[in-house]
């Protein structure tokens, strides 16, 4: 389990990096199998989940919190969707919460 450990966080990392150098952004981090992006505000989980649901994933966001825990045996292609969908919702603003 250990060396798919490593290897999740090798993909979480490349996956998320993008990020980086979006505006909003606060932070990008990976520990292990798990990645976080830190929003600057609170992010609209609904929106959130309807954006990543429509795209074929799952991921549950929280407070300013857009994060990933899959699970070890997650092929690496899988990780990539997830990274994606994860870039793809930041760039577009679906993140932002509606007034």
């Amino acid at each position: 389990w250990q060396a798919q450990v490593e290897r999740l966080e090798g993909l979480l990392a490349r996956g998320l990096e993008p990020c980086r150098r979006l505006p909003d952004v606060a932070d990008v981090r990976v520990l292990g199998a798990i990645g976080v992006v830190e929003m600057m505000a609170p992010v609209d989980g609904a929106a959130l989940q309807r954006f990543f649901v429509e795209r074929g994933v799952w991921l549950r966001p929280f407070g300013r919190l857009i994060y990933l825990m899959p699970p070890y045996i997650t092929p690496d292609e899988d990780v990539a969707r997830l990274c994606a969908a994860v870039t793809s919702a930041v760039e577009a603003g679906v993140w932002r919460v509606s007034s």
